[in-house]
This record gives structure tokens, sequence and C-alpha cells, in this order.
């Protein structure tokens, strides 16, 4: 037996494995279930013991000769076709830059200058129960908003809609708050209407609320003035016009003067130079009463802004259908 196993030295030491299937097919004669190897370890319990000793030592002896046979195979054999198919002195292939996403850009620019006067950013589902997304924002019965022409209600259970406006998240801020409250809710919403470049059914939006003792319409000009002029510019004005929302009174529409300097100019602001950014107003004292805060005690001001309006005339995008469709060709502009 042992000499059997000394032929099988030879025998290894000898072999030239020139290719991987040369090897692939010795290492199967000598490692694999029906191997070499395997069968002579069987026979070891046959074995005299004043053998055993020699046998196990020249057994291991082949073993391992084998498996190092195999590896240097395997060395060589990589070794040869990296020399054949890769050049190494060739420059390495680059990797293009990501990018953020514009609206992610802008909308995280707007967070960064309320942030700096002591707004808290707070987010909420974007599936809402009727009252957090209606009734507590003082929606009536009979307002537009609840028709399905607009919203998108659950089927199964209409009490439940995708949330048409970030002031769902202030109801709940409210209610488990105790003012001063300073906070900003940024997020997606979702309104049922065509899609056009102008309109999307899905949109996201920036909304803010403030909260506390005395606080007065001057007080929600000047936070508006303050964010005008650190997103827009300096010199940036703004007018304030008389408008309608059902969760403030008074309300405002607010615009930023943009220029009359060229043409793109004109188009964006329809020729006043003036350009609309936002919505707001102070918080009527039936929201506040809903939300558990006593409005003789406490008063204050929301507004609300779309990131896509605004990232459209930053970036002078024509179309706000761009924005969702992933198109690398426009996303990467913004690398």
């Amino acid at each position: 037996m042992i000499e059997e196993i000394k032929n099988h030295l030879d025998k290894v030491k000898k072999a030239a494995l020139l290719s991987v299937e040369e090897t692939e097919i010795f290492r199967i004669q000598y490692l694999g279930k029906k191997g070499v190897l395997n069968d002579l370890f069987k026979e070891f319990k046959n074995v005299p013991n004043e053998e055993k000793k020699n046998f196990g030592l020249i057994l291991n002896e082949l073993k391992i000769l084998v498996e190092t046979k195999i590896q240097e195979s395997k060395l060589t054999a990589t070794s040869k076709r990296s020399d054949s198919s890769v050049d190494l002195t060739r420059p390495g292939t680059s990797l293009k830059n990501g990018s953020i996403h514009p609206l992610t850009s802008v909308k995280e620019e707007i967070i960064s200058v309320f942030k700096r006067i002591g707004f808290t950013v707070n987010e909420g589902p974007e599936l809402e129960d009727d009252w957090h997304n209606f009734s507590a924002l003082n929606f009536p019965e009979e307002h537009p908003a609840r028709d399905m022409q607009d919203t998108f209600f659950v089927e199964k259970d209409p009490d439940w809609a995708l949330r048409t406006h970030t002031s769902s998240v202030q109801v709940r801020v409210m209610e488990s708050s105790t003012p001063p409250i300073r906070t900003i809710s940024p997020g997606r919403v979702f309104r049922n209407e065509a899609i056009s470049a102008r309109a999307h059914c899905i949109f996201h939006q920036v909304e803010g609320l403030y909260i506390d003792e005395n606080v007065s319409f001057a007080d929600m000009k000047q936070t508006i003035l303050y964010f005008a002029q650190e997103f827009f510019g300096k010199k940036t004005k703004i007018r304030l016009r008389p408008s309608y929302f059902p969760f403030t009174e008074p309300s405002a529409e607010v615009d930023v003067y943009w220029g009359l300097e060229n043409e793109v100019d004109y188009r964006i602001t329809k020729g006043t130079g003036w350009l609309e950014v936002m919505g707001c107003g102070m918080v009527d004292p039936e929201v506040l009463k809903s939300s558990g805060i006593d409005p003789e005690k406490y008063s204050g001001f929301a507004f609300g802004m779309g990131v896509e309006r605004i990232a459209m005339n930053r970036y002078n995008i024509p179309d706000l259908r761009y924005f969702f469709e992933n198109d690398m060709r426009f996303l990467s502009q913004f690398a």
C-alpha cells in the first residue's frame, strides 16, 4: 500500500497542468469524493498497527503535494490570463460624479434658512385622516378640496386620503406641543390634477408655523422678508396681496420682485416683474382651538411654498415633469 502511495507521489510531481481544464480533471482524480486520496484514507483502518504511522505520514505528504500542485496551477493560469487580457499601463476608467437632485438641493437650502432663525423640522405621514388633513384646519364640509376632483381618497375608506398639504404635520405638532412653537414641515403632497408642464399630481412643499404670545402680522412679514433676502438675494423686495385660505385669517400671497431684464423674466413673471412664491396668513383662532391651544392667549402665523416652482425659476426649467422622469441628461446638469 505504501508503494502505491509512492507511485502517486511520483505521478503528481511529474504532472504538467497546462490549462484550467487539466487542473480540474486532476483535482477530481485526487480530491473528489471517489478520488484517490479518499480511497486511500478509507484503507487506513485496514493497515497493520505497526505500519499506520508511516502510512499516515506518506499519505499526508501526498495530500499536501496534490493541493500545492493545484494551487500553483491556478496561480499560473490567472497570471497568464492577466498578462493576455489586461494592459496594466492603461489609465483606469473614471467614474462619473453623482449629484443632488435639484428639488432636494432647493428644499435643503430653504430648510437651512429657517433653521438659522430657530425653526425646527417636523415630518409626518403621507396618508392622512380627514381630521388632520381637513377638519382641524377649518375646511368646511362643502369645501372643493374635499371633492374627488382635488384629493386622492382611499377607495375603501373615504375618511383617509393622500395628504394635500403638509399643514397636516402642523396640526400634529400643535396637538403634541405647548407654545411657543416654531416649526417647518417639508414633504411630498398629492393632488388630483392633470400632469402638464406647469402642474403635477405629486409635488413638494415646505410649510412653516410660529405660535407664541403676541405674535403679529408684522412678525410674519419680517420673517418672510428675511427668508426672501437670504434665499433670493439681499436686495430682494417682497409684496403681500390679500388672499384666502381656510386655516388663516387674514391671508396673503407673497410675491418677490424678480425684475424685467430679459425675455425670460417677462415670461416667468407674466410681464409684471413680480413672482408669486408662497401663501401665508395669521392662524385662524378656530384652528388653534381645535388643537387644544388657547386663542385668547396665543396667536401665530403660517406660510407655505412649493419647492418645484422655486426650483423651476432658480434653474430656468421650462417643464415641471423633468423633475420626476429621472432622465440622466437632465440630472447630470446638476453634478
